[in-house]
């Protein structure tokens, strides 16, 4: 993507001034030679200017001594006031900072390294120099790859600016500011009267109750989740906070697991937990597998938001949504079906927390600190604790997880319906005409149960009488009971909701449709635009097979 300016940059060399007249910086190791008084040469020395260099002062007095052919008592030298290019000397950083030139144990230990992280706007600038400077005083590169990170502007694809009183100071996302808070620090900027009323304007119109303490974490995550290297990054404190919430659900489930573990709880070796785990215990280690492979893979590929996409997914929508809600019951007995569920619970809490440690240090750490540790691991921190891999966790289960996804698709769509028909607790019947899978469904019905909220769900093998009937899969249906539903209002409630949606969805589909819609409308509103597209047509086709379930009962 960038090879052409890399390109431009190497190939079209040109003179490079070095020299800054700053306060800061490396001094230049050049030196001015004169002659002290007293010299014969002495009347030459405003006429006959000459410089040396050298790493320290004597070394520049013997070059010089050595050049003039005159002993080194009769010279005196001034080193330049100014100081390198800060270009310059941060191109030296890879190896500097390990004691180069000294031929130390640092340098041969972490030089060269392997991955530079850096923006694309300072390709040549910096990477390319460090890239020099390596060959040329090393004689190697100083890194293998670039990984170059996207821009963050403010949540409307804006360059944040003082002006435009847009600056997200990451201090106040993390710790919080309110409005008057923002408006006070205007006052001490050298801005014009007209920008600083701009400015509070803009501020009013962004942040209009100020910023929320999101935390470091909630941050650090947030701006992982963003799109692939090299796009600009449009930060929304909204999305902070959102994650923000995210660290409240791994504190609560964190919580719950820890509260459920009895005292002195000792985990169990995962040989001897298998054997005995419900069809749960198994799913849920069968997503922990698959989520450990996905997050290993999107590490090699620097592929952050897939990473950050596994571990929210795994957190929120498969351990607390499902397992957690699965397990309640069974946790409150004293049993050995019980213990196994604890020993699982404690296993995807504690992988878990290693797999989102690099995003989230502070809050895995306090949990951490707080879990049973296994005998075999003792690490002080679980910034020492191995992570995660495919080889630790090899529980993948592709047959189990299908028949699962269907089982929480019945659940999906009985929560659908109870919201759709404005019903309480509906009582379901499930038909099943493959064998294995009724025995997974029969197995996995208290567990529906209890995830949709249903008055009861059972498996029949025959179809009862006044249900409504909705295909779950070529083999599978679902029967709901019509008892107490008034199907004629319902159904007028829903077409209107349809007709509605339907609506909202054809407008905003004509704005698309306008040939200058990519030039005129800006990136953020078409990001906005995608994501109500995808609400609307989700809610079209559940609104659409709700009124379908409706007219059969008709």
């Amino acid at each position: 993507m960038h090879c052409k300016t890399w390109q431009h940059w190497l190939l079209n060399i040109r003179d490079w001034c070095i020299s800054r007249q700053l306060w800061w910086g490396h001094r230049i190791p050049a030196y001015r030679v004169s002659f002290r008084n007293g010299h014969p040469k002495n009347q030459k020395a405003d006429s006959e200017t000459m410089w040396v260099s050298g790493r320290c002062y004597q070394e520049a007095l013997e070059k010089a001594a050595a050049q003039l052919n005159v002993n080194g008592e009769h010279l005196e030298l001034t080193q330049d006031d100014d100081v390198l290019d800060t270009w310059f000397s941060s191109a030296l950083f890879p190896f500097a900072v390990h004691g180069w030139p000294s031929q130390t144990d640092d340098l041969d230990r972490f030089y060269p390294s392997t991955l530079l992280e850096t923006g694309h706007d300072i390709i040549f600038f910096w990477v390319a120099r460090m890239v020099m400077m390596g060959q040329k005083l090393t004689g190697r590169l100083p890194f293998k790859e670039v990984y170059l990170h996207s821009m963050v502007r403010d949540a409307h694809g804006r360059k944040m600016s003082k002006s435009l009183g847009n600056v997200i100071d990451p201090v106040d996302v993390i710790q919080g500011a309110s409005l008057e808070d923002l408006h006070a620090r205007l006052e001490g900027n050298l801005l014009d009267p007209a920008e600083k009323e701009r400015s509070r304007r803009g501020q009013a119109a962004d942040y209009p109750r100020g910023i929320p303490e999101c935390g470091t974490d909630s941050l650090r995550f947030t701006l992982c989740t963003y799109k692939a290297q090299g796009e600009d990054v449009n930060l929304d404190v909204n999305t902070v906070q959102t994650y923000r919430f995210f660290c409240n659900k791994i504190w609560n489930a964190a919580s719950f697991t820890l509260n459920a573990l009895p005292d002195n709880f000792e985990p169990s070796p995962m040989s001897e937990m298998l054997a005995d785990c419900s069809i749960m215990d198994r799913w849920i280690l069968s997503r922990l597998s698959d989520t450990t492979t996905k997050i290993n893979n999107g590490f090699q590929g620097y592929d952050f938001p897939i990473i950050t996409s596994a571990i929210h997914k795994f957190w929120v929508q498969n351990l607390c949504d499902v397992y957690l809600e699965s397990i309640k019951l069974s946790l409150r007995a004293d049993d050995h079906r019980a213990a196994v569920s604890r020993n699982v619970l404690h296993t995807c809490v504690e992988a878990g927390l290693r797999l989102v440690s690099p995003f989230m240090p502070y809050l895995s750490e306090e949990i951490f600190q707080r879990l049973p540790r296994r005998p075999e691991r003792e690490e002080p921190s679980i910034c020492v604790a191995p992570y995660p891999t495919a080889e630790e966790f090899s529980m993948f289960d592709s047959s189990l997880e299908e028949r699962v996804a269907l089982s929480l698709d019945i659940v999906n769509r009985i929560r659908s319906i109870q919201k759709e028909f404005g019903i309480q607790k509906l009582s379901g019947h499930i038909v099943c005409n493959n064998d294995d899978l009724r025995g997974v469904l029969s197995q996995l019905c208290p567990t529906m149960t209890t995830l949709s909220r249903c008055r009861k769900l059972q498996m029949t093998n025959q179809e009862p009488d006044c249900c409504l009937a909705t295909t779950v899969a070529s083999d599978c249906a679902l029967l709901v009971e019509m008892e107490n539903i008034d199907v004629p209002r319902v159904l007028e409630r829903l077409q209107a909701k349809l007709a509605k949606t339907s609506t909202g969805l054809k407008k905003i589909e004509a704005q698309r449709s306008m040939d200058s819609y990519e030039e005129k409308v800006p990136q953020n509103i078409r990001e906005k635009h995608d994501q109500q597209v995808e609400v609307l047509q989700a809610d079209s086709a559940r609104l659409g097979a709700a009124v379908a379930m409706l007219k059969t009962a008709k």
